[in-house]
């Protein structure tokens, strides 16, 4: 004869469950408190990415020669403006080829000013390198009105927000000569890099995204980019759309890259008709691997490289944890990138910081007991500390990029003696392949299960504790000892406590302690007495922290 409780539990596992990871709900778009950050603190941003790249990321452009030479040569000296220089990819290749040109050298980040600067082939009499941000600053201030014969533009105007484009256009004029050059190239719509970024929640607005380290790209269509030159008082003289295969020979697979590039004369005599700005009509240039030259190539920033190629290598830190008197190395996803990521489990909580020390502390909370961690995440440092003492600990997680990031973790940091005890496993809450799977590990099921910040999404809610439900020890097989236990640390946030107790009541869970106690003058608790040794609730990272401690029949 079953018990109310599990005719619950058999009741809810025949209904189809989410299969589901602790992921947020997305249109696809960024919200605007982030869209506000990335437009506010761009430089920062673009300031980072050469903090960690310094020189080393863009290769020199020598293709320009190529491509534009006509425009850099002739009689007379020439002066040129390179917007958006970078660290000089541009300025020293052409000051090596044309000895007669004057540059001056402008970008928003002061860290790329100052590599300009610091390059060993930078000399003042020929480079005016200086911080300057197109939307704000005034050109005029730092450059004589209509005094620049070429202007160049390379992967630039794309970090711009699409409403403030104008603008840097209309500051550009005022020192270009009238019918001076503006030489452009940038990234195109339809471009592999814009496609991949669509099925991420990194889209800003139309053709406008985010990438991993906060950076952002625009991809520019024929009509968007012509139409935007024509209005701020530029001619086009040429406008090709090439088209590059790109070949990554370690997967074996093949991508095109499409960018636009293109020569805009800033026209003299402003009763120029329509008619005659309209008469150049974009041409297509598919550009083969065959026909390409090994200096022809595709400029990409640290965020793009990683959305082609698929690797996450250089957007990887890792951090120095100490726990109680254990040091771990743990490797997870850079802060940088962590605003972008859909995926909880790349980085470390302070809920599994606090977890791992209470465990820390007291070992026999696990010592020879077996135990399941649910969305450990990348750093899984309670099931570390668990191992050295604990019967059996599997730590779990949805997410196959925080599991491989786990599994090197767990190589760098727990002895072999105790990596004997711990295993590794995807589980996604509510998936029955992953839970069967969970099961052939141990049959007996857990004697502590734990999760640390894993109920912050409603719909993960009941997923977390029909998984926990199936996978508990139950009392008959553990009579001589304390009951089977659910211990959850968190801070709430999209889920209150009265929401959580219900959802747990349903699959037959009771909650006997937790901790905060809400009584202060009660009897000590289970989970107070893990605290009190050494009165390291002082030393808890926020006070936000809360422990549930759950049974179940």
């Amino acid at each position: 004869m079953m018990d109310s409780d599990s005719k619950a539990v058999l009741e809810a596992q025949k209904l189809p469950q989410p299969q589901l990871q602790i992921y947020s709900n997305s249109n696809g778009e960024i919200s605007p408190f982030w869209r506000e950050k990335y437009e506010r603190e761009a430089k920062k941003y673009w300031d980072i990415f050469y903090k960690r790249h310094q020189d080393k990321f863009f290769k020199d452009r020598h293709y320009l020669d190529k491509e534009w030479g006509q425009y850099f040569s002739g009689t007379g000296k020439k002066v040129i403006l390179e917007v958006g220089c970078g660290a000089g990819n541009t300025i020293f290749p052409l000051a090596a080829l044309y000895p007669e040109i004057f540059v001056h050298a402008c970008d928003f980040s002061p860290r790329a000013v100052n590599l300009v600067k610091t390059h060993k082939e930078f000399t003042e009499s020929r480079i005016n390198a200086f911080v300057c941000d197109l939307t704000l600053d005034d050109l005029s201030e730092r450059i004589s009105p209509s005094s620049v014969d070429v202007v160049t533009m390379i992967f630039v105007l794309s970090a711009v927000s699409p409403d403030k484009m104008q603008i840097a256009l209309q500051n550009i004029r005022k020192v270009l000569k009238p019918n001076g050059k503006l030489l452009f190239r940038d990234y195109a719509t339809g471009d592999l890099a814009q496609e991949r970024l669509s099925c991420k929640e990194q889209k800003i607005s139309e053709n406008f995204y985010v990438r991993g380290d906060g950076t952002r790209a625009f991809y520019f269509s024929d009509e968007y980019l012509t139409n935007l030159f024509r209005e701020n008082g530029f001619e086009t003289e040429e406008h090709v759309l090439c088209c590059k295969q790109v070949e990554n020979r370690s997967r074996e697979i093949v991508m095109n890259r499409r960018w636009v590039q293109a020569v805009f004369r800033l026209i003299a005599d402003e009763t120029a008709t329509d008619e005659k700005r309209d008469s150049i009509r974009p041409q297509v240039k598919d550009i083969t691997p065959k026909s390409v030259s090994n200096e022809l190539e595709v400029d990409m920033s640290e965020g793009m490289a990683s959305e082609i190629f698929g690797t996450l290598s250089s957007s990887d830190e890792i951090i120095d944890v100490i726990v109680r008197d254990q040091r771990f190395m743990i490797k997870m996803l850079s802060k940088e990138y962590q605003h972008t990521c859909k995926s909880t489990g790349l980085m470390l909580w302070e809920s599994a910081r606090l977890m791992a020390s209470v465990l820390a502390a007291n070992q026999s909370i696990v010592a020879g007991k077996r135990v399941l961690e649910l969305g450990c995440g990348c750093a899984g440092i309670c099931s570390m500390i668990a191992s050295e003492s604990a019967d059996l600990v599997v730590a779990t997680d949805g997410d196959e990029k925080a599991l491989d990031l786990l599994n090197q973790n767990v190589a760098s940091n727990v002895k072999a003696t105790s990596q004997v005890n711990l295993v590794i496993k995807k589980l996604e809450w509510g998936n029955r392949e992953d839970i069967q799977s969970i099961k052939e590990l141990n049959d007996k099921g857990f004697e502590v299960i734990i999760g640390t910040d894993v109920t912050y999404i409603p719909e993960a809610i009941s997923p977390l504790f029909a998984t926990a439900a199936e996978l508990i020890a139950s009392s008959q097989c553990n009579k001589e000892g304390p009951r089977a236990a659910f211990i959850l640390c968190h801070v709430f946030r999209r889920v209150d406590e009265p929401s959580l107790l219900t959802a747990a009541a349903q699959f037959g869970f009771t909650l006997v302690d937790r901790w905060p106690k809400q009584n202060q003058t009660s009897s000590p608790s289970i989970i107070s007495s893990w605290f009190s040794e050494d009165g390291s609730e002082d030393s808890i990272p926020t006070k936000a922290l809360h422990i549930l401690y759950f049974t179940r029949k």
